[in-house]
């Protein structure tokens, strides 16, 4: 069934921590091109359901759902919702979940979509359909909001300059295509020869901002927690630190052992419901940046599924939410 179409990030090094078997049922948490979805099918008698949010993703699919003869389910959906498009499916516990977080490749190599400075397109970044564009939030959002949203999901030291200037242009006329906010970003923020788009930041921003992908992570990380067997694993692929550092201390904190102490005996220690795979991130080799770019800042990590319950989850993070400045609040 192995076909060149779509060969994603760290394939093999994600395949390989997964470790597929013979009649096991994987999740690929974020379809895309299918890549780590036909991988898995490779193996006699897999079954994998395959969720994304993305329209296009789930039509591109539908040639390896006939090929798969009815071991392939897709399904549109977000990601944080594995656990029920599990249910629905009949499935209450699978062998592996593997996530590639962020946007992909394919979304943003099409300008209709949005989410390229480098193409001139319309600013709307959504990964679904649904929900407000980058150029609702541009339009609406406060001049805190926008410098909040720069800084917080863009890392951009320059966010407050950027979102005065964001503020300036929408009275004279709406920012409505990619082409005019990255012009109006460059003519903010300096760069030099050598360094990133100075509208980098921004759009990353934005479309974490618009996608709410770090909420999405971090609700997707405690689903999978609950619907992996005992033995099954967990494989995840993130583009930036903040991705990255969800990650890793999710994994950290479910697998922890020991730290009781002696001075307060009462205090139970939860089982860990993870073991680390890797301590440390799996980076891509020169070879593969080479061949694709994208590869240099990926992070890939994993764990195995313990027998103990899953965690009770903590708190949410209190990052703008897409709501709240949509409406004003």
């Amino acid at each position: 069934m192995s076909s060149p179409a779509h060969i994603p990030v760290l394939g093999r090094e994600a395949i390989e921590h997964l470790a597929p078997r013979e009649g096991g049922v994987y999740v690929d948490a974020t379809f895309g091109g299918g890549g780590y979805s036909r991988a898995i099918l490779d193996v006699p008698g897999t079954r994998v359901i395959g969720i994304d949010r993305d329209r296009t993703a789930i039509a591109g699919g539908f040639d390896l759902v006939d090929r798969s003869r009815g071991r392939l389910t897709l399904v549109e959906d977000r990601f944080s919702n594995l656990a029920e498009v599990c249910a629905a499916q009949g499935v209450d516990a699978v062998d592996g979940v593997v996530m590639d977080v962020g946007v992909s490749s394919m979304q943003l190599d099409q300008a209709g979509r949005g989410f390229s400075f480098r193409l001139d397109g319309p600013l709307d970044m959504r990964m679904g359909q649904a929900g407000p564009t980058a150029a609702d939030v541009v339009a609406k959002a406060s001049e805190s909001d926008l410098a909040d949203i720069i800084y917080l999901f863009g890392e951009e030291r320059h966010s407050r300059k950027v979102a005065r200037a964001i503020v300036a242009a929408r009275e004279e006329a709406p920012i409505t295509t990619t082409r005019a906010l990255a012009d109006l970003v460059a003519r903010v923020v300096r760069s030099k020869p050598g360094d990133i788009h100075p509208a980098t930041r921004t759009f990353q921003g934005l479309r974490i901002f618009v996608n709410e992908e770090l909420e999405e992570l971090e609700t997707a990380l405690a689903a999978a927690e609950r619907v992996l067997r005992p033995g099954g694993r967990l494989v995840v692929l993130s583009f930036h630190s903040l991705e990255d550092r969800i990650v890793k201390n999710f994994l950290s904190e479910r697998a922890k052992t020991g730290g009781g102490s002696r001075h307060l005996p009462e205090v139970a220690q939860v089982p860990p419901s993870f073991q680390l795979l890797t301590r440390r991130p799996v980076v891509a080799g020169e070879e593969e940046v080479a061949h694709n770019p994208r590869a240099r800042s990926a992070k890939l990590r994993a764990a195995e599924r313990t027998a103990a319950a899953a965690h009770a989850e903590g708190e949410s993070s209190s990052w703008p939410r897409l709501s709240d400045v949509m409406r004003g609040g």
